[in-house]
């Protein structure tokens, strides 16, 4: 008798094939929508190379930039729902609706898996400019409106955002410069092409341990344990400031239960190894973890939350 006699439907059968004794039985792949070499790509292969391991099969990363990284999120969901594709998203999933016409649900038409890490962004700028500290930052672009440039990863990316919201509260402006991902922004940062990026640290730190740019706050409420002297944007001159950066992994909508469990199951034990908390935390981030159910909560609450802000600071996508 058939598969679909037996089980009744083609996603049944699907959800066997998948969670089968031999799953996975050929290359998995995470789609990362930014380009290489920034902070989401760095946790993206650091994972793939823990989960090569766990799963005896070869876990490959996919950047796909670009459209505020509604085009990597959409080729990912829009994948067969078989256990060989997900997304490592970023607070971007939750911005997106606020600001594009999607093509996709984002609360429905996705499968959550785990939030892998949080984190801060780290302010940075080129050693050039004539600010120290951060309040000395706010002064400069006080004093100099719209003279000021700073990059960021794209158009409506939680960097774009956070520095968005920084203005806003801070009552300045600047230029804004969006990047096809952090990586390149970054990287114009040190060559002294703009003065400002909100960085990841695992991208950020390394650059301001060397010295080629300086830190001056994080976004986050909390200082971080990997630089406890770099202060919080809200000790530094913006109280009430707070943004959180976050990765997780999420599936198509469909994805076999077993599936999201096994996933589930081994990224937990990965994050939770000393080894890789200590990689984690040294690069100022937090290992996180958790129930699908939470991670697709915490979504949907940031989907309202994000709005509001989008609102308050009138980002419109040109």
């Amino acid at each position: 008798m058939s598969c679909v006699a037996l089980l009744h439907g083609a996603d049944a059968c699907a959800q066997s094939a998948a969670t089968g004794p031999a799953y996975p039985a050929k290359t998995v792949r995470i789609i990362v929508s930014s380009a290489a070499g920034g902070g989401t790509d760095f946790i993206a292969r650091l994972l793939a190379q823990k989960l090569t391991e766990a799963l005896g099969q070869q876990v490959i990363v996919e950047n796909r930039a670009g459209g505020g990284s509604t085009l990597g999120v959409e080729a990912g969901i829009r994948s067969a729902p078989d256990g060989y594709t997900f997304n490592l998203v970023t607070p971007s999933y939750a911005i997106n609706p606020s600001l594009y016409h999607l093509k996709f649900d984002p609360l429905n038409d996705f499968t959550p898996v785990i939030l892998v890490a949080r984190g801060p962004l780290v302010a940075v700028v080129h050693p050039s400019v004539p600010a120290k500290t951060l309040r000395d930052l706010i002064a400069l672009a006080k004093a100099r409106p719209d003279q000021i440039v700073y990059g960021t990863a794209g158009q409506g990316t939680i960097v774009h955002l956070a520095n968005a919201q920084f203005l806003h509260m801070a009552e300045i402006r600047m230029v804004h410069v969006p990047y096809k991902g952090g990586a390149p922004a970054l990287t114009d940062l040190m060559a002294g092409q703009i003065s400002l990026v909100f960085a990841t640290p695992q991208t950020g730190l390394p650059q301001v341990k060397a010295g080629r740019i300086r830190a001056l706050a994080v976004t986050t409420s909390t200082r971080i344990s990997a630089e406890p002297s770099i202060p919080t944007i809200a000790e530094a001159g913006v109280p009430g400031y707070e943004v959180s950066n976050w990765h997780a992994l999420i599936g198509p909508k469909g994805l076999p239960r077993a599936v999201v469990e096994r996933m589930n199951s081994e990224v937990t034990k990965i994050i939770r190894a000393k080894d890789m908390e200590d990689r984690l935390r040294g690069d100022g981030v937090s290992p996180a973890g958790g129930t699908p159910e939470a991670l697709h909560d915490q979504i949907r609450k940031e989907i309202t939350m994000w709005r509001g802000v989008v609102k308050a600071v009138d980002i419109k996508i040109q």
